[in-house]
């Protein structure tokens, strides 16, 4: 009669929550060197959202500006060191939103989706919050590794406007903090927030769409493994068989032609063949 034995406890090691979360591998890609860096933050944000005067204020003059690899868009990139830590800061283009409908809102979501920067950082305009928080809403539904900078809070005072910060950081998941870049209020919280989520300090917990239907929850399943199958190693794959399902015409054409697997397996390019119409009944 055989001896049955009982099943051994394993020690699996959790995950290291001051760890850097970057990609290294995807930043290389993006042209992004991260030698002698700890961490690397994007700044993402609307135009007009005073996005540039915040990168200005945190870098001062350790920047330089460059392309996108393969793109004519500039990149502006910068350092400071903080808490003992070196910063490379990513200054994205200015976008309204992330469905990469431009060039520019192609290259904020590649960086934001594949380099997974240990901090986003997203500049939102005080006087017209409701006009930003569309793009905030789609950084937070990729990553939970984000800080929203209330910016222009001086032009809000002007104009007799007030923002509850607190319940906002509240209702959003993630750390608000109020700034006015030009005369640098905010300035110094804005950092201690940047470190604090990049060292794992303070974990985001973005409130996302809990409504789905099992329908809809089915067809997102199937998209994902299909991805995760035609692209191992793909970072968010949630987050584009949502986008595929949504019609995205950028995103369907770019796993029709195997793009978005580049920066995952090296620069060849094969089609791949996913069933981008699963039965979805609503």
């Amino acid at each position: 009669m055989s001896k049955q034995t009982s099943p051994q406890k394993r020690n699996i090691a959790a995950p290291c929550e001051t760890c850097p979360a970057h990609n290294i591998g995807n930043l290389k890609k993006l042209g992004i060197n991260m030698d002698d860096w700890d961490y690397v933050v994007a700044l993402a944000g609307n135009p007009n959202t005073g996005k540039s005067t915040i990168f200005n204020s945190i870098t001062g003059l350790h920047q330089h500006t460059g392309n996108w690899p393969g793109k004519t868009v500039v990149r502006a990139e910068g350092g400071l060191e903080y808490g003992g830590k070196r910063y490379k800061i990513v200054d994205l283009p200015g976008t309204y939103s992330l469905l990469s409908t431009s060039l520019d809102e192609e290259v904020a979501r590649d960086f934001i989706l594949f380099g997974q920067p240990d901090v986003t950082v997203i500049v939102t305009d005080a006087t017209r919050l409701e006009r930003n928080l569309n793009l905030v809403l789609q950084v937070l539904e990729i990553t939970n590794r984000a800080v929203v900078a209330l910016n222009l809070m001086d032009e809000a005072r002007r104009h007799n406007l007030t923002v509850d910060e607190r319940r906002l950081a509240r209702d959003l998941g993630v750390p608000v903090v109020p700034t006015a870049a030009r005369s640098g209020e905010g300035i110094p919280d804005l950092l201690q927030a940047i470190h604090e989520v990049a060292t794992g300090k303070v974990v985001g917990r973005p409130h996302r769409i809990q409504s789905e239907s099992p329908a809809l929850k089915r067809a997102v399943a199937e998209l994902v493994a299909e991805i995760e199958k035609a692209f191992p190693g793909l970072p968010n794959a949630r987050w584009v068989a949502l986008r595929l399902l949504d019609g995205d015409q950028r995103i369907i054409e770019a796993v029709k032609r195997g793009e978005l697997g580049d920066l995952n397996r090296g620069t060849s390019r094969q089609a791949t063949v996913i069933d981008l119409q699963p039965e979805v009944a609503l």
